[in-house]
């Protein structure tokens, strides 16, 4: 049986990617019982709500997650590969069967899709542009080579970010960018080089646009 754990804020959206081979975990699940992982993410909801749709913009939702990846996440917080006090100790007794399947049935659900207002269009826009093509100033790569033309990720390394809150988009970002000099403050996410060093090169009105467009993508 799962452990009673609150599934905080950090749980899986954005690292987005780890260009190192010891990032990727070595996952050999056994099968998904997704109404198992029903049952489990039941002590999620609280911080992640019904059905992997937080409410609260601080923490991502869940839902619709590709397949993989939030068992990928909790494995390296298991691990202590990916840095996390709070999530550390909640991923330290779970079983690889409880890892499947909260990962089958998160991956199942269907994430809300995010809305923005029309004073927001510009913001939007210009965030689709950076999406789409990068900036070439500064070779800031484009968004859509990992986490795909519609923001839904690639199984099981390249998470989702269509539809999730912009609000936490926009905080991991500058948590990347800050980590870009000041390490320790990005250590929570032991990824350290796509994400820091791309973040680094945006400016805070970029990370709010391209943060903007994606929560706009469904």
């Amino acid at each position: 049986m799962i452990k009673q754990v609150a599934f905080v804020a950090v749980l899986v959206c954005f690292p987005f990617a780890g260009n190192a081979s010891h990032l990727d975990p070595p996952l050999d699940l056994p099968a998904a019982d997704a109404e198992a992982g029903k049952q489990k993410a039941k002590v999620c909801v609280s911080c992640h709500g019904a059905d992997g749709n937080s409410t609260n913009p601080a923490y991502p939702s869940l839902a619709g997650q590709v397949s993989g990846y939030i068992a990928g996440q909790l494995s390296l917080f298991k691990s202590g590969q990916r840095k996390n006090d709070i999530m550390a100790g909640m991923a330290a007794g779970l079983s690889e069967q409880d890892l499947a399947d909260l990962d089958a049935y998160y991956s199942r659900q269907e994430i809300k899709p995010g809305l923005v207002s029309k004073e927001e269009k510009e913001s939007v826009l210009r965030g689709e542009r950076l999406y789409r093509g990068g900036y070439a100033p500064l070779q800031v790569a484009a968004c859509i080579s990992c986490h795909g033309p519609r923001g839904h990720g690639v199984p099981m390394r390249y998470p989702r970010v269509a539809s999730q809150h912009r609000q936490y988009l926009e905080e991991q970002l500058l948590t990347f960018k800050a980590s870009y000099e000041t390490p320790e403050a990005g250590a929570r996410f032991s990824y350290g080089d796509i994400m820091t060093r791309i973040a680094f090169l945006l400016s805070d009105r970029q990370i709010k646009d391209v943060s903007a467009y994606m929560h706009a993508m469904n």
